[in-house]
């Protein structure tokens, strides 16, 4: 046994509030995270375009710290001449220029100036001036070899611990931290001439600070490389000085000018990167910052969370209510299909007098009245077989042997032929036809054919009778001619034409017969004779007896035949078999028939 229809309610109401529901959230869920990713790579980004422009402006600041040494004249002489022919105001003039770079800023933690002219350099550490000391290896600092080997006046060392340059720093262990290092070339102008450098440390609270401001700390990263893809800040401290060596900052850097963000995945990391490159002359540094999927679609997650417990307190109370309205449908239906099983068994009547006002209630009523219905047949059928039965011995009583009608039908042919009565046995030809075909009770379905040509055998004698006062016509279509129609549906119209048609006033009687088929394959049989016709009043009883169903008192003899063949299309054809009758003011009689090409239903008859 399949699924009850309780079981189908159920399933069909659940799963009419999950689809729906859960598609709804799913389609919210995609659209919230989506219209999140696209406003936090536009606002991120425009935040990290500020941070990199006040971080540029920073530096550059910081780069441009050794400009103010060039108007300062005195200074820039003892870098012309050295420190040894004035040494006392020499030193002191470096002394004061020194102090007040130092303390124009804060974040500055050392400070190194080298005069070439004699090799001298000078530190100044936490406001504490060095003495003189002799610099001559002073190529052998990386950055200051760089810078003598290049164009560029100044170069920027990424963080590192601070150091003592050339040993003239005392920096204590406990003090020491990261710094970024400036280092500027001091050139005579406008000649160019080398004249020595000066080196800058600062702390990274600066540049802390402003980064600070572009995320949100232990929740989102943020990373600042150079050209060397060295880190100069990232929300990480550990990772502050090292080189950025991860997969995601190399496609980082592989990207198109002009994309603004990417989304990774890995074991490390899954979310949103927005990224932007530094202008001139930083060119190649980047900022990068980086936010998990977890905190950028925190929020959707929360209000998707929501709408599922929203659901799934919605889907519990469907469940209890789909429960309580299946009870409430299958209850008559299971009380149908017990009936239904009585009937099955034989026991033809039901044992409820009503299911309900709906739809199922319509159906017991149905069921009720198809009962009775039944019942009805069953009797009608009953009292059928018993006329049928009276019917066939009545014509058994009255038949002749037909053997010996036949035999005596063949004995005065053949005397007819020897009188050379040719005529006589033409008729008698006729008459045979027509008997044999009235008296074969095997045959109750027939090809249309056999009926024209019993119909022609009637005609055949009619018109011996009539002589030159009647003549008929019979067009009918081949392919008519073989489909199969109930026996004996012909014949009695056209006796009909004579028995009420023709009479004294008419002067030749015409019968026409047609039979064809109509494109909606209904095959339309006409039969029309030019009699006297009937009254309009005539008719409408007429019309009434055939499909009204009620015998007018002292008419009944009139419509007999067609009511008999009315009634017998109707239990082979059903509602698709329709008849119709019409008379002409003028006179004439014309009976149609409409039957399908093919009978749908065999009935058989004893």
């Amino acid at each position: 046994m399949g699924w009850s229809i309780r079981k189908k309610l159920i399933i069909f109401l659940m799963a009419a509030t999950v689809l729906p529901f859960g598609t709804s959230i799913a389609i919210t869920y995609y659209q919230t995270t989506q219209s999140l990713n696209k406003r936090f790579v536009s606002t991120n980004h425009e935040l990290i375009k500020k941070g990199e422009e006040e971080l540029t402006v920073y530096l550059d600041d910081v780069a441009q710290m050794s400009t103010v040494l060039y108007r300062y004249t005195p200074f820039m002489s003892v870098m012309r001449d050295g420190i040894s022919q004035d040494f006392i105001t020499n030193q002191e003039e470096v002394r004061r220029a020194l102090a007040y770079l130092f303390n124009s800023r804060p974040e500055i933690e050392q400070m190194h100036i080298y005069i070439d002219k004699g090799k001298d350099s000078y530190t100044n550490y936490h406001s504490r001036i060095s003495g003189r000391g002799k610099y001559e290896n002073i190529f052998s600092h990386p950055y200051y070899a760089r810078l003598h080997h290049s164009n560029d006046f100044s170069v920027i060392q990424p963080p590192h611990e601070i150091y003592s340059y050339n040993q003239q720093s005392v920096i204590p262990n406990s003090q020491k931290k990261d710094v970024l290092s400036f280092h500027n070339s001091l050139i005579d102008l406008p000649s160019d001439r080398f004249l020595g450098f000066l080196s800058i440390d600062i702390n990274l609270s600066k540049i802390s600070a402003i980064a600070g401001r572009l995320y949100t700390k232990d929740v989102e990263d943020l990373y600042i490389m150079d050209e060397n893809s060295t880190i100069i800040y990232s929300s990480k401290e550990k990772d502050i000085g090292k080189r950025n060596n991860e997969k995601w900052y190399k496609d980082v850097k592989q990207r198109p000018h002009g994309e603004k963000s990417i989304e990774w995945k890995d074991k490390q990391f899954s979310g949103v990167i927005v990224y932007e490159s530094f202008s001139a002359p930083y060119k190649d540094w980047y900022i990068v910052k980086r936010i998990p999927y977890d905190v950028l679609y925190q929020g959707a997650r929360q209000t998707a969370i929501i709408n599922i417990v929203i659901g799934l307190i919605t889907l519990v109370v469907v469940l209890f209510a789909t429960m309580a309205i299946s009870f409430k449908i299958t209850a008559p239906i299971k009380v149908l299909i017990s009936n239904m099983k009585k009937v099955e068994k034989g026991e033809l009547e039901a044992d409820f007098d009503s299911l309900g006002n709906d739809e199922i209630g319509m159906l017991g009523r149905h069921f009720k009245r198809m009962i009775d219905q039944i019942n009805e047949l069953i009797l009608r059928e009953y009292k059928l077989e018993l006329e049928n039965k009276s019917s066939q011995l009545r014509v058994l009583q009255s038949q002749i042997n037909p053997h010996f009608l036949y035999n005596a039908f063949q004995s005065i042919g053949t005397q007819a032929l020897k009188m050379n009565a040719v005529p006589v046995y033409s008729l008698l030809t006729s008459l045979s036809n027509i008997m044999r075909y009235s008296m074969n009770m095997k045959e109750d379905i027939v090809p249309f054919e056999k009926e024209i040509k019993h119909v022609k055998a009637y005609l055949s004698l009619q018109k011996q009778r009539f002589d030159e006062q009647l003549d008929f016509h019979i067009t009918v279509e081949k392919e008519v001619e073989e489909i199969l129609v109930p026996k004996m549906i012909l014949q009695p119209i056209v006796e009909n034409c004579f028995k009420h048609g023709f009479d004294q006033q008419v002067e030749k009687a015409v019968i026409h017969i047609e039979a064809y088929l109509n494109d909606d394959d209904m095959v339309s049989i006409s039969v029309k004779d030019n009699g006297v016709g009937v009254t309009e009043g005539h008719l409408d009883r007429i019309r009434q007896e055939l499909f009204g169903g009620h015998i007018i008192e002292g008419k009944q003899r009139e419509s007999i035949g067609l009511k008999n063949i009315f009634d017998r299309l109707q239990i082979y054809y059903g509602t698709q078999a329709a008849m119709s009758v019409e008379s002409m003011e003028e006179g004439g009689f014309t009976v149609t028939i409409q039957i399908p090409r093919v009978m749908q239903k065999e009935v058989e008859h004893p």
